[in-house]
């Protein structure tokens, strides 16, 4: 089968200082015209895989005869692959603590003000379809530090020529559909540079501006070390699914469409054939042979046999290998269902734990830069200082917890739980806290109390102090 896309789709742009970019400018525009030449492509192909619009099926014409069906079934396994393995990954929000309580709350408060929660959200999304994803730091008009997602179709990095591969530059290109032009945003690590970018790749210098945070202000997200989406070795799978179940959406409809037969020397006509098909009705009188012998007629349909079974393991077998092959659970997979220990669950998901531990490794790095970015900004604003490699950040895998197991395997082991423990297990329980207070107010022994000393004690109390 031939090769999706080609090796020029998913390079690193490479330069030696980011002082080449603006003292020729022929450079970055030639970065510019091959990432939508070569690598967009991609990209919108992963995008329109993921909304469901595969493009094989789509786009090719399947049938050879004309009149027959073409039916044209896309299946949704992108989506199905991304959303699991991004609830997987931050469906329980990433903790990040410090531990001086003082700059906690500071980081917290930037947390807040980013919605982090849904961005952290976002920027998985974007790392499982893409294989990468960007962010974008930037001072807002009210003067504070803000980050937010840049559209990984219109982003790119540029790092330099060193093992290290520091990034020395970032890139947005955004298209106005209404003015029919493009601007280009060149990011340094301490200006932001602005061009209009020409219909034959020339650009031309309309702005530039000072930030404050140190480095570039465009962090890439790798989902991997090859930047390869989570769903993007599997879609000549996903391709032969969408193929047998189009074939057989075709089988049926042609089967209502299927050639009649009639055997027997007949009195009727084409138009009483036509009559009698238009009325659902077929009325059979033959005629007698030269010996005067009734001759007998017969009429059945004709079609393509249809191996049901055989078609159906075919199915499976595709539905199976895309799940294997990308570490997802096929909760239609009679065996991970039923009444199976944690334990066992786990070694269904062992692929998946693996492809999570990586993409929490990849994560933190560039977390990490996050807030590097953000601290270099809060210094020069004299809004705080912190060290970043205090900052802890963890991940807690979103899965049901067999909560009964853990309590019983405690419980042999002698341990005792306390009840602020006991009621924080409960889902109908929104604060334990408050939970214990009415608990002790309804006690037998506070009833009693309040009907022996129907005034409040500490109210008593404070009074003969005074």
């Amino acid at each position: 089968m031939k090769e999706r896309f080609s090796p020029e789709a998913n390079i690193h742009y490479r330069i030696s200082s980011a002082d080449e970019l603006t003292s020729d400018l022929s450079v970055l525009s030639g970065f510019i015209m091959h990432h939508r030449k070569h690598q967009r492509p991609r990209l919108d192909t992963l995008l329109k895989y993921y909304e469901g619009r595969n493009t094989k099926v789509l786009r090719e014409r399947r049938r050879r005869e004309s009149h027959l069906a073409d039916n044209r079934a896309t299946h949704n396994f992108a989506e199905y692959v991304s959303g699991f393995i991004q609830g997987y990954l931050v469906g329980v929000p990433i903790k990040t603590s410090y531990p001086d309580e003082e700059i906690e709350e500071t980081i917290r408060e930037i947390n807040r003000d980013n919605n982090a929660d849904e961005h952290n959200s976002n920027i998985v999304l974007d790392q499982s379809i893409f294989g990468r994803a960007y962010e974008l730091l930037y001072r807002s008009k009210n003067d504070k530090t803000r980050f937010t997602i840049s559209d990984v179709r219109e982003t790119f990095v540029i790092y330099d020529d060193t093992v290290e591969m520091d990034p020395v530059a970032g890139v947005r290109y955004v298209y106005n559909r209404f003015t029919d032009k493009t601007t280009v945003f060149l990011y340094t690590d301490s200006e932001i540079i602005t061009y209009d970018l020409d219909y034959d790749y020339k650009l031309h210098k309309k702005d530039e501006a000072i930030h404050a945070f140190g480095d570039v202000p465009i962090i890439e997200y790798r989902n991997n070390r090859f930047r390869r989406g989570d769903f993007e070795k599997v879609l000549n799978l996903i391709d032969l699914y969408d193929e047998a179940q189009s074939d057989t959406a075709n089988y049926m409809t042609d089967f209502n469409d299927a050639m009649l037969k009639i055997v027997g020397n007949l009195k009727i006509d084409e138009d009483q054939a036509k009559k009698m098909k238009e009325h659902n009705l077929l009325f059979l009188q033959t005629e007698p042979n030269p010996d005067g012998a009734e001759i007998k007629a017969d009429a059945d349909y004709i079609y393509k046999k249809y191996d049901v079974e055989g078609t159906e393991k075919y199915k499976d077998r595709i539905k199976n290998d895309i799940h294997m092959f990308t570490h997802t659970p096929n909760m239609d997979d009679e065996s991970f269902a039923g009444t199976q220990s944690g334990e066992a669950l786990k070694y269904k998901l062992f692929g998946l734990e693996q492809k999570r531990a990586t993409k929490e490794r990849m994560f933190k790095k560039s977390l990490r830069k996050r807030y590097e970015l953000i601290n270099n900004m809060l210094n020069v604003a004299s809004e705080g200082d912190f060290d970043v490699d205090e900052i802890e950040i963890k991940f807690t895998p979103n899965l049901p917890k067999n909560v009964t197991e853990e309590i019983e395997a405690f419980t042999k082991l002698g341990g005792e739980l306390s009840d602020k423990t006991k009621l924080s297990i409960l889902s109908f329980v929104e604060n334990p806290d408050e939970e214990l207070e009415r608990i002790e107010k309804e006690s037998p022994t506070s009833r009693q109390l309040e009907q022996m000393f129907p005034f409040d004690l500490d109210e008593e109390t404070t009074s003969e102090n005074e």
